[in-house]
């Protein structure tokens, strides 16, 4: 190895935001870390609830079941529209007789 081309790899300590140290080495000191594998749901089996809402439902909540019966009535009448024209279409028009 070349000297003074690599980074100095020392002891060091990654400290997670719930308390715990890990001892490990690295180029990089005094590391701190979000989550770790005690305080990760996938590792503890526990679910922590953060923001248990999600936009839908937050839309659901503030809106409730009233979108449901406009949105319905409007598809029906979308939908009548709709075969109205394809009605329209359908029937033979009358042509301008030449005199």
């Amino acid at each position: 190895m070349k000297d003074k081309i690599h980074p100095k790899y020392t002891p060091t300590a990654i400290r997670c935001a719930c308390g715990n140290v890990i001892e490990t080495c690295s180029t990089k000191e005094n590391i701190t870390i979000q989550i770790c594998s005690s305080c990760h749901p996938f590792f503890t089996g526990e679910q922590k609830l953060i923001d248990s809402s999600g936009r839908i439902d937050k839309f659901k909540k503030r809106f409730g079941g009233a979108m449901n019966v406009v949105s319905k009535k409007k598809v029906r009448e979308k939908k009548s529209e709709k075969k109205e024209k394809e009605k329209e279409k359908e029937a033979p028009k009358a042509e301008p007789k030449a005199k």
